[in-house]
C-alpha cells in the first residue's frame, strides 16, 4: 500500500476509503489537514482534545485518551473524571506533526475544550450550538436562529462570530476576556438562548428533550464548562467530508454546508484565516445576562428531573398487579 512521510510522520494506506459513506480517501483527509495546518493547529493548541476516528470495518468512535503507542512527543493533559474513579490522558495538538499523526490514525473530527490547559474555570469563548430539525431547509432555519442569537447578543452589547457546524447547524462564538468563571459564562449562555427564543418562539426553542422541540431549531446552551465543540476548520464525518467554516454574517444566508469540504476549503482559504480575521475582540459578559441565567435551570439537569418525574407518574398510574 502507498506510504509517504511528511514532517517526519509516516503515513500509510493513503488510498483507502475512510468509510463506506464518507466519499473520501485517507489521502484526501491528510492532504486537507496538511494544507490548513498553519491555521488549524492554533485553534487546537493548548487544549485537551477529543477526536472522532473511523477505523476500517468499524463504526466511528470518539477517542479521548491518547493511545499508549502514540509518539512520546505528543503532550497530554491529565483530567480526573467527575466521579474520581479514573484519569483521562487527553492529547494536545500543538504542531503540524501531531496533526498529521492523528490524520494517519484516521482521526476525522477534532473537538477541543473551550478552555486552555487545565483552566476549566477560565473559558475562552461562550458558545451556542444551533441544531435544526431534519429537513431540506434545515441549515437555512439554523441560520435564521443564528440571527436571533446575534440580535440577543447585540441587545446586551456583545458581538459574535458564526461558523457552519460542518453538519446541518451553526455555531455562534463570543470570545471572552480572562477572569470570567465557567458558572457565570454558562449562565449567560442560557440567558442568551432564552432571550433568542423569546424573539421568535415559532422558530427557536430551548427544549432539551427532542420530543418537546416541535420541529423548531434547538438553541443548545450546554456547550459550556467541560463540554467540547467541533473546532473551526475541523472536517466532519459526513458524506463529502464537510468542514466547519467561519463566515461573515453577511455571507451566512447564502451559504450551504456543502460549499465547505476538505476538497474546497484550501482553495477558499488561500492565505487567509477567517477564524482569526472575523473574530471580535474579547468581551466581558453582560452582568444582566449572568443574573438572568442563574435563574434558568441547566437544560440537561432539568430534563433529567422531568424524566424522573414522568416515570414516577407513569408508575403511580399503573394498576397494581
Amino acid at each position: 500500500m502507498p506510504e509517504e512521510e511528511r514532517s517526519g510522520v509516516r503515513l500509510t494506506n493513503l488510498d483507502e476509503p475512510l468509510s463506506p459513506d464518507a466519499g473520501a480517501t485517507k489521502r484526501e483527509l491528510v492532504d486537507y489537514l496538511d494544507a490548513v495546518a498553519d491555521r488549524f493547529v492554533p485553534v487546537l493548541a493548548g487544549r485537551a482534545l477529543s477526536v472522532i476516528r473511523v477505523l476500517r470495518g468499524q463504526p466511528p468512535f470518539m477517542q479521548k485518551n491518547l493511545p499508549k503507542y502514540a509518539p512520546a512527543s505528543i503532550p497530554t493533559l491529565e483530567v480526573t473524571t467527575q466521579d474520581g474513579k479514573r484519569t483521562v490522558h487527553y492529547p494536545v495538538c500543538d504542531d503540524r506533526e501531531t496533526l498529521l499523526w492523528f490524520a494517519n490514525q484516521r482521526a476525522v473530527e477534532y473537538h477541543p475544550t473551550l478552555f486552555r490547559g487545565l483552566a476549566a474555570d477560565g473559558p475562552t469563548h461562550l458558545v451556542l450550538d444551533l441544531d435544526p430539525p431534519a429537513g431540506s431547509d434545515s441549515f437555512a432555519r439554523a441560520v435564521e436562529a443564528a440571527f436571533l442569537v446575534r440580535r440577543a447578543l447585540e441587545d446586551a452589547g456583545m458581538s459574535a462570530l458564526a461558523k457552519t457546524s460542518g453538519a446541518k447547524g451553526v455555531h455562534v462564538f463570543v470570545p471572552l476576556q480572562p477572569g470570567q468563571s465557567a458558572a457565570d459564562v454558562a449562565a449567560a449562555t442560557r440567558a442568551i438562548a432564552a432571550r433568542a427564543e423569546r424573539l421568535d418562539p415559532a422558530l427557536a426553542t430551548t427544549a432539551f428533550v427532542v420530543e418537546e422541540r416541535e420541529g423548531k431549531v434547538f438553541l443548545d446552551s450546554t456547550r459550556a464548562g467541560g463540554a467540547t465543540v467541533a473546532a473551526a476548520y475541523s472536517p466532519r464525518l459526513r458524506p463529502g467530508l464537510p468542514v466547519s467554516f467561519p463566515l461573515p454574517w453577511d455571507d451566512l444566508t447564502a451559504a450551504s454546508p456543502s460549499d465547505f469540504t476538505v476538497a474546497t476549503v484550501p482553495g477558499l482559504l488561500g492565505d487567509t484565516d477567517p477564524w482569526t480575521a472575523l473574530m471580535p475582540a474579547p468581551q466581558v459578559v453582560d452582568p444582566g445576562l449572568v443574573e438572568e441565567g442563574h435563574t434558568i435551570p441547566v437544560a440537561r439537569v432539568a430534563a433529567m428531573h422531568e424524566g424522573k418525574r414522568r416515570a414516577r407518574a407513569r408508575r403511580a398510574a399503573e394498576p397494581d398487579g
